[in-house]
């Protein structure tokens, strides 16, 4: 998958309102105190485990806010794959800025590689199969664009980014407006021809509701192996489906098998371990 760049701007913006949160309103006093204003150093982030690196452009874009005369060389690049050790981003420049640029640096790089390499792990279990993994909208408040590209670099695909960009009835929606076909039929009436239909089911009747009343896509809910068989086998290719609930590594390769189109989980974004990076002055 071809990965299309974060516009600097959006970057920009999350990297200087994390600085501003650390530095608050007296800047870093452990490095003002300790370090002279004229040091130099040259210092390098490398990993300590294997993983997927994802954020390099926001890792880079700490040092650059912080002393523009800060020197950062990207040596790895987003979506790739190393082991243990491999350095990905070397800096060069006024001591001070390194040394208070270094934990927001780290934070956006190790919680992004983290969901990249999570992801990986389950698009690895589900090669061979037509099956995409997806991420879902949990995602930290105002990080989500990140997060989501984290999961592109990861090997995965993305759900929607919002509630305005396709309309996704789910269980309470379906209970306040009266049943399935209800709520398929008021929601074709509302939006566009542009705006794709998705609907949540978790029995046989309701997907045979959703079928009938032609849903665009139909994310099955927490069904069983033999439930998902089952509804590929019925579907036949009418509509797109998801199957949601329950994906870990353990299970995503058995989803996968059944037929289904999208295997949609949260906790890649949600629950990911960080990616575990250390920066060292050389």
């Amino acid at each position: 998958m071809r990965l299309s760049p974060l516009p600097p701007f959006i970057i920009d913006e999350a990297v200087r309102a994390a600085l501003q949160e650390d530095l608050g309103l007296a800047g870093d006093i452990t490095t003002n105190a300790c370090i002279p204003a004229d040091a130099t150093s040259r210092a390098v982030i490398a990993t300590r485990k294997p993983g997927v690196i994802a954020g390099l452009d926001l890792a880079a874009a700490a040092f650059r806010l912080i002393d523009p005369s800060i020197k950062v060389d990207i040596i790895s690049h987003d979506g790739a794959h190393v082991e243990e050790g491999y350095v990905v981003l070397a800096m060069n420049g006024p001591s001070r800025g390194i040394l208070s640029a270094e934990r927001v640096a780290l934070n956006f790089l190790g919680r992004l590689s983290g969901i990249a390499t999570a992801t990986a792990a389950l698009v690895e279990a589900a090669k061979g199969t037509k099956a995409h993994i997806v991420c879902t909208r949990k995602t930290t408040p105002t990080l989500r664009v990140f997060e989501k590209y984290a999961v592109r670099c990861g090997g995965g695909h993305n759900h929607r980014f919002g509630l305005y960009d396709a309309v996704m009835i789910k269980d309470n929606h379906i209970a306040a407006a009266g049943g399935v076909a209800k709520a398929l039929r008021v929601a074709k009436a509302a939006v566009g021809h542009m705006v794709k239909i998705e609907i949540e089911v978790d029995t046989a009747e309701a997907l045979e509701e959703a079928i009938a009343e032609g849903a665009d896509i139909i994310l099955l809910d927490n069904m069983s192996i033999e439930e998902l068989k089952r509804a590929v086998a019925f579907v036949a290719g009418r509509a797109v489906l998801e199957a949601s609930g329950n994906v870990t590594l353990q299970t995503v390769r058995a989803i996968a098998e059944t037929g289904v189109d999208i295997i949609s989980s949260g906790w890649i974004t949600h629950s990911a371990p960080t990616l575990d990076l250390g920066l060292d002055f050389e």
